[in-house]
């Protein structure tokens, strides 16, 4: 039987990218993003913030470091990956990632005036309180040099 590895968050950057080359010059970035869920306990409504370490490698990682700030808004699809290392007191830690494959930016038209306008972007118009939403889509898979246009 085969098994499932697939992780779907929808969040706010808690700071920007931190971009980075390895060997070869393979780039990766990273950064946290906040997932919030509200509950009541006891009559009154409480917010719980978790937060998940977010991996991003080669042409996804640099097209992340140009268009994700921190507290933007984005969908993120990916694995759950755990790896460990060694501290510098020569201790083994264990962390856990999410190795995103793909994501996209969501929020209100005017969150991407700042954006670059070459952009691909879809807008749906909300009805009730007629706000534009758009989103932009980024894949692992997208051209070879990693841009989304």
């Amino acid at each position: 039987m085969s098994s499932v590895n697939k992780v779907i968050l929808v969040g706010h950057l808690g700071k920007d990218p931190e971009l980075r080359y390895l060997e070869g010059n393979v780039s990766v970035a990273s950064f946290p993003l906040a997932t919030s869920e509200t509950f009541n306990k006891d009559g009154k409504k409480v917010e719980q913030t978790e937060w998940h370490n977010i991996v991003m490698w080669r042409g996804l990682a640099d097209v992340a470091a140009k268009y994700l700030t921190k507290g933007r808004l984005v969908y993120i699809e990916g694995k759950l990956r755990t790896r460990s290392y060694e501290d510098k007191e020569g201790v083994r830690r264990y962390t856990t990632e999410i190795v995103a494959e793909s994501f996209n930016i969501l929020g209100r038209k005017s969150d991407f005036e700042s954006t670059n306008s070459n952009a691909s972007t879809t807008s749906n118009t909300n009805t009730t309180n007629q706000t534009q939403e758009q989103t932009v889509d980024f894949t692992e898979n997208d051209s070879d040099d990693g841009l989304p246009f």
